[in-house]
């Protein structure tokens, strides 16, 4: 049975031409595209938008990865982990240490529900909303200064949400083009002086590929 179906998806890909005395065969790459996978992983470009102290002026633009991978329990509806690595230099807050333009970092570990939407044999538009926890790391160019030098946060494990989704577009059966715009809602603390907590929500987005398995549900 899965060699018939093999077959005439084969045969539906490839359609023949004819001009004048000539022949040729057109191949459909989108002729094998199809919804019903187990698994997919997708690898990206990313950037993000943060501030990595509560009182800052100046954001921080960083670059990094996005790997995020699905399981998909129905047609419709799958769990998504994604993990994504973000790296660059941020504005500081006037100081007497000539602390400027440190580098900071941010790992976030996220997982939750993502549903398919909207979708053909050209694209898909995927919602996802993931919940977990990010690493901020902001005291490692600061030459052993406290964060409040550079009115920074301290390094810290805080509570992250990433609500978006998938812009897909399909290439062939197996391989996606993929962007993903989401907004990254993050609350750090600060533990000199008086506890204070802030909630964050910026913009990030990943452009990249995803590859869905053979394996159908």
């Amino acid at each position: 049975m899965a060699a018939s179906c093999e077959t005439r998806a084969q045969a539906q890909s490839a359609a023949a031409v004819t001009t004048g005395s000539d022949s040729y065969v057109v191949i459909d790459p989108l002729a094998g595209v199809r919804y019903d996978n187990r698994y997919d992983l997708s690898l990206a470009m990313a950037y993000d938008h943060m501030k990595a102290g509560p009182n800052l002026l100046q954001g921080a633009n960083l670059g990094g990865l996005d790997l995020s991978a699905s399981y998909w329990l129905s047609r419709h509806w799958g769990v998504e982990g994604s993990t994504r690595y973000y790296l660059g230099t941020s504005g500081a807050a006037p100081n007497t240490e000539h602390i400027n333009g440190p580098f900071v970092s941010e790992y976030f570990f996220t997982a939750g529900p993502e549903w398919l939407g909207p979708h053909n044999r050209h694209g898909a538009l995927i919602p996802h909303v993931l919940v977990g926890g990010v690493y901020g790391h902001f005291e490692q160019d600061l030459r052993g200064n406290s964060p409040a030098v550079a009115g920074f946060y301290n390094n810290q494990v805080a509570p992250a949400i990433i609500v978006g989704g998938h812009m897909d577009l399909n290439r062939s059966g197996r391989w996606v083009f993929r962007i993903t715009p989401d907004a990254v809602v993050t609350r750090y603390g600060i533990n000199y002086g008086n506890r204070i907590t802030q909630t964050d929500v910026n913009f990030a987005i990943s452009v990249g590929a995803e590859y869905k398995f053979q394996k159908r549900r």
